[in-house]
């Protein structure tokens, strides 16, 4: 445990943030944490913060990195085609009972690293299946939900490889705490200035009504159909009775989805993407009407293929997001191979499902209305970068004229 004093303050300070901010616990309502073993000294006190908050009741899953790549190295094969039913009947549980849900991470990037790419898709796809119904419920913000990180010794060790081991986690630490806030006066009141910053930004998109957007940068040059009833959205959401929440800690994204058959041409990677224990390096993704046609990596070919060949949807585009290159995070110079914090640090696409609430009344729509309207679905949904400070974007306006929305990087309205 660490004594420090002001570390301490920080500490309370996240913890109230993800409880009051981050997931917004309502009075007798319940709260789901789940978090990996390394993180009992935060997890106390969001336990402590939410019964202060009215909470009904706190339940804590926990997870051991060790026993999960024992699994994967050890278990047969079909064990990867299970998901446990008890665990799938607790996650519904949670979105039947209008609960809250809490994800913590400190990840291994290289958790995974070596380990038959089939097993990890393998249970993906049972994972994705069997927590159907509690997705659909975070993709609709029908319950409220955050994802916030702590460091690992090993996460650490990847972020700052030159530093001395017992210097590298309070690094984290640091860069961690000023990306989410903490540490000032009043977080809870700088996090509803910093959302009211991003509605405005979203707000001016929305005033556009751009048909499609056109990127281009070194190894980029792609374009997208947006839908005529498309909406531009900040990490701010809010479910059906008017809880707020931030489902990202940090967040400095403004996003929306992509018509599904709407993308052509080719775009490239500018930070690697950490995904299910492996890193992915330098991918390179060419669409041809919506559908990944092409595609490479110069590391982690063979799990970016697992990836896109899950089901016929994670072939396709879920998600647009707009991040400028000078923002708090990027200015950092880190890469954290962390998707948490990478993806608030570049202009980002995902591969798989959309979000229904980036369409008008999307969340109330229908599966088949969705279809009509071209949201894609996906039991995935993976954010890569592709920011960068030479990137361009112009949005295509409804009469086909086009108006700069970034330029070298940043906003450029």
């Amino acid at each position: 445990m660490n004594l420090n004093k002001d570390f301490q303050r920080k500490l309370d300070q996240y913890a109230e943030l993800a409880v009051k901010v981050g997931v917004n616990v309502q009075k007798g309502q319940d709260l789901w944490v789940a978090a990996p073993l390394g993180t009992e000294e935060l997890v106390r006190k969001i336990v402590r913060h939410a019964y202060m908050a009215g909470a009904k009741s706190v339940h804590v899953q926990w997870e051991d990195e060790d026993i999960i790549r024992m699994q994967y190295e050890l278990a047969p094969d079909e064990t990867f085609h299970e998901f446990p039913i008890w665990l799938s009947d607790a996650h519904e549980w949670v979105v039947d009972r209008k609960g809250a849900f809490l994800q913590i991470e400190a990840n291994d990037p290289d958790l995974l690293k070596g380990i038959d790419p089939n097993r990890i898709q393998d249970f993906e796809k049972a994972k994705g299946f069997a927590l159907d119904r509690f997705f659909e419920a975070i993709d609709t913000d029908s319950i409220s939900w955050s994802i916030i990180a702590v460091p690992s010794r090993k996460w650490a060790g990847k972020v700052f490889p030159h530093l001395k081991q017992e210097e590298q986690m309070e690094a984290l630490w640091d860069r961690i705490f000023s990306s989410v806030r903490v540490g000032c006066d009043d977080p809870v009141s700088e996090w509803r200035s910093h959302i009211d910053t991003l509605k405005k930004k979203a707000n001016e998109l929305n005033e556009l009504k751009l048909s499609g957007l056109h990127y281009t940068a070194e190894g980029t040059d792609l374009t997208i159909e947006l839908h005529e009833d498309h909406l531009w959205l900040t990490g701010a959401s809010t479910t059906p009775t008017g809880t707020d929440f931030i489902a990202n800690m940090p967040t400095e994204e403004v996003y929306t989805v992509p018509v599904k058959t709407g993308v052509n041409g080719t775009v490239k990677s500018t930070k690697p993407l950490a995904y299910n224990g492996n890193v992915i390096e330098e991918l390179t993704i060419t669409f041809e009407k919506g559908k990944i046609v092409e595609f490479n990596a110069r590391e982690g070919l063979d799990v970016l293929a697992k990836l896109i060949e899950t089901d016929e949807g994670s072939s396709y585009l879920g998600e647009v997001a707009l991040v400028p290159h000078q923002s708090p995070i990027s200015d950092t110079g880190i890469l954290f191979f962390n998707t948490l914090f990478d993806e608030n640090a570049s202009n980002h696409l995902a591969i798989g499902s959309a979000y229904p609430t980036c369409i008008k009344e999307g969340n109330v729509l229908p599966d088949e209305a969705k279809e009509e309207k071209g949201l894609n679905e996906s039991i995935v949904h993976e954010d890569f970068m592709i920011g960068s400070a030479h990137m361009n974007i112009d949005g295509i306006l409804q009469d086909g004229r086009k108006v700069a929305i970034f330029r070298n990087g940043n906003w450029a309205f």
